[in-house]
């Protein structure tokens, strides 16, 4: 188990090396009245007051593809925020696949909160504790989006696969071209302990850090998603490399160390919630 913790870790530390796009060229923040910042091509800020937090969205919108960010969450007390990564369409029946990192009280570990929304119906929440500390240096969190899986990834390693089940009468996103946003917001009513703790306003301005986004991803245009070279932002590699990706032993058993030590709340086994599981959780 030690052993497989420090292959993690290394593993963990050479992704962060990763190099992405341009915010600049990629990206545009879309609210916060000066509170989100594009410091340059490859890093970005935002940030949360008492009166306003603050995000940023892409400029395309995005039918299957890999994006990540790199990003440094806010450090010391950072209870009763709520700083967000993720894909979203737009309307009642959209879609969205969602990373959320709920702020905590100084001393005590970042929540990470993933859901997966098909045509306006969420309620498929998994929660993890991270095996670092997120606020000390930039981690890379992935969402690859193929026509088979949804694959939720921190620094490479899978801690969620939420599969293409249709044939169990699951829908699944794979219609609706999503944007990428990254916001950061007051949900003091319930991030931290339900509620309980609310945000320290003398400790404001709250501020997280997002670096090197990158999407190989199909792009959506004119009513058409583009993937050949030259098409979209996806080289033909990198194209077959996620658009074929599915779990293999070496991944599913990182996953399930993940979700063995990590995990702390599984909408699936949530029987108060959920008396019959959803069919998407059940075995067969």
């Amino acid at each position: 188990m030690a052993m497989l913790l420090a292959s993690l870790l290394a593993l963990s530390s050479m992704l962060a090396m990763a190099h992405g796009g341009s915010f600049y060229k990629d990206c545009k923040v879309s609210w916060g009245d000066g509170r989100g910042k594009i410091i340059n091509s490859h890093l970005l800020t935002l940030s949360l007051d008492k009166y306003s937090g603050s995000g940023f969205e892409s400029k395309n919108e995005y039918l299957f593809g890999k994006l990540e960010m790199q990003i440094k969450l806010i450090p010391g007390n950072s209870a009763g925020t709520v700083t967000t990564f993720y894909l979203s369409s737009q309307g009642p029946t959209h879609d969205e696949i969602d990373f959320e990192f709920l702020g905590n009280v100084s001393g005590q570990p970042y929540i990470v909160h993933t859901n997966v929304f098909t045509q306006g119906k969420g309620n498929r929440e998994q929660q993890f504790y991270l095996w670092f500390d997120p606020t000390k240096d930039f981690h890379t969190y992935s969402i690859t989006w193929n026509p088979q899986h949804v694959i939720f990834a921190v620094d490479g390693i899978p801690i969620r696969d939420f599969k293409n089940l249709e044939w169990r009468g699951v829908a699944f996103p794979k219609n609706q071209p999503m944007k990428v946003y990254s916001t950061l917001w007051n949900a003091d009513d319930w991030a931290t302990m339900g509620g309980a703790v609310k945000a320290d306003w003398t400790k404001a301005p709250f501020t997280a850090s997002f670096r090197n986004f990158n999407a190989d991803a199909c792009v959506w245009s004119a009513g058409n998603s583009w993937c050949p070279p030259g098409k979209s932002e996806a080289s033909s590699a990198a194209k077959k490399a996620w658009w074929n990706e599915e779990l293999d032993a070496t991944k599913y058993r990182r996953m399930r160390w993940v979700r063995r030590k990590y995990m702390i709340y599984d909408y699936c086994s949530d029987r108060k919630r959920f008396p019959r599981p959803p069919p998407e959780c059940r075995r067969r």
